[in-house]
């Protein structure tokens, strides 16, 4: 059997289905991946091994079809699965079993998706190296001195190992994105409210959106046609819009991205930046102008504001949202107390990590008496018009392209010791949070050292189809120009997608 890594999840797919491979295989394949290399990268809190191969089994007989029958897939750990621990890496909720499925997993599970386990991440997804992890933190495929990004650290991290398919994500501030450029994999946050986020335990739910990782655009976007819906039980979740992701796909193919209008911020190319992360950056936008794309520099103003804007109001929303976790309902309980108030304040203490309180306590602050106006309430108008600067912006360009951080990953421990210089590595992710808009990391090279660089690609609210294109025709040409490389014969191969995201065409930029 051909190895895993060799092939697409769709690929994996259309083998199942032709009775070329049977889904047990696969998922054999996969748990034997993970077995000889999760003991070095910690990706997975738990392996649903009994549910997995069930499914398998179910597939193999043809009694469960559907465009991801017999894939596996991992899912993190804040989404609920029902019969499986969901412990957003917490204490609190270290044996918390939900009764239910989130709606991304009922519709993963209608399309025959097999869920291989649940991934690790940063406790209830506050951080950005999945090292406040209680179940210890997750490492990077690519060098495991290294983080894996987070808060979706684990999900990038399986993704980059060989240990899934594809995986889902949750995306507040860049935990998608920027865990898949430190992870050299492709991951895609969609316009909030495209995918539900019932069954997605809350950090900022005017933030928080579901999304996909996986090794190739192609892939990506079809995890994402699974589980964008409209959901009746979201209150946030819109109507009436296109969630067909892999038409664009095929456009890219058919007709490249020529007259496709790039902006490039000023001040995200600025101070801070990585030369390294720069010049591949640059290279990037170079490859996609070479592909008939018109490329633009500009400015894009409250570029500054963004970061406090956003952790004022997610940190706001947190303290909210984990008020729930009390020691009553569910989740962890302190063995002694004297009263409830003591009841309350010592689950919460000891069930807590120190990120979370650092972030409850914050969010704490400023919406009490007296700060509420000085600095939520202004954080709110912030974010207002900062989703302004991007509406100008997007009036000239179809998609604005950044790095996806600053640097490169971190090596583990150093972030965890200066907090603030975690939060400013979120500064080129954190306003597509603000403003609601789709964004996608793709790998673009590596750093000297090996380690893999991220370019971010950011569309208008609803309009994937001009992120997902650009990076397909992107893929295409660096797939080309790589097997150039090694051999005339096997480029010719590729030269009709060459041809079709070039079209022979460079329009000059003034």
């Amino acid at each position: 059997m051909m190895n895993i890594t060799d092939m697409t999840g769709l690929e994996a797919a259309r083998k199942i289905k032709n009775k070329e491979i049977s889904a047990r295989e696969l998922l054999d394949e996969i748990y034997k991946n993970i077995d000889e290399r999760e003991g070095d990268i910690n990706a997975y809190v738990t392996l649903s091994k009994e549910e997995a191969y069930e499914t398998a089994k179910l597939v193999d007989e043809g009694k469960i079809t559907g465009r991801l029958a017999g894939v596996p897939i991992a899912v993190k750990d804040n989404i609920c699965t029902k019969g499986i621990k969901t412990t957003c890496s917490s204490k609190i909720l270290e044996n918390f079993v939900p009764g239910y499925d989130a709606e991304v997993i009922t519709r993963l599970k209608a399309e025959g998706a097999i869920i291989v386990g649940k991934t690790n991440m940063d406790e209830f997804a506050m951080g950005s190296t999945t090292e406040t992890s209680y179940f210890k933190p997750t490492k990077n495929p690519r060098n495991t001195e290294y983080v894996p990004g987070g808060s979706s650290g684990g999900s990038a991290a399986a993704v980059a190992a060989g240990e899934c398919f594809m995986s889902l994500g949750s995306d507040t501030g860049g935990s998608i994105r920027q865990p898949a450029g430190y992870c050299g994999v492709v991951g895609l946050k969609p316009t909030y409210s495209t995918v539900s986020r019932y069954g997605l335990i809350a950090y900022g739910s005017s933030l928080d959106q579901i999304g996909t990782l996986a090794n190739n655009t192609e892939d990506t976007a079809a995890l994402l046609d699974v589980i964008a819906s409209y959901d009746k039980k979201d209150s946030t979740s819109a109507k009436n819009i296109n969630r067909d992701f892999s038409r664009f796909i095929k456009e890219a193919d058919e007709t490249g991205i020529k007259g496709l209008k790039i902006g490039i911020p000023k001040e995200y190319f600025a101070e801070g930046l990585d030369d390294g992360v720069r010049g591949k950056v640059l290279e990037g936008v170079k490859v996609l102008e070479e592909a008939g794309a018109i490329v633009e520099e500009f400015s894009l103003g409250l570029v500054e504001y963004a970061i406090p804007a956003y952790y004022t109001i997610a940190a706001a929303e947190a303290s909210s949202n984990l008020e729930r976790f009390d020691g009553i309902k569910y989740g962890y309980r302190t063995e002694k107390y004297t009263n409830l108030h003591n009841l309350y304040k010592k689950t919460r203490s000891e069930g807590f990590g120190s990120e979370v309180k650092r972030r409850i306590m914050l969010g704490s602050f400023v919406l009490s008496s007296g700060y509420y106006d000085a600095y939520y309430l202004k954080a709110l108008r912030v974010k207002k018009l900062i989703k302004d600067e991007f509406n100008k912006a997007f009036e000239k360009y179809d998609v604005i392209v950044s790095p996806t951080s600053p640097t490169t990953a971190p090596k583990i421990g150093e972030s965890l010791a200066d907090p603030i210089k975690m939060y400013l590595g979120d500064i080129y992710t954190v306003s597509v949070n603000l403003a609601g808009l789709p964004g996608i990391s793709i790998p673009c090279g590596s750093d000297k050292s090996g380690l893999p660089i991220g370019m971010q690609l950011i569309g208008d609210c609803y309009k994937e189809g001009n992120i997902i294109k650009a990076a397909r025709c992107y893929e295409n040409a660096v797939i080309c120009d790589k097997n150039s490389a090694v051999s005339n014969n096997n480029a010719e191969m590729y030269s009709n997608n060459a041809e079709m995201c070039s079209n022979n065409e460079v329009k000059e930029v003034e």
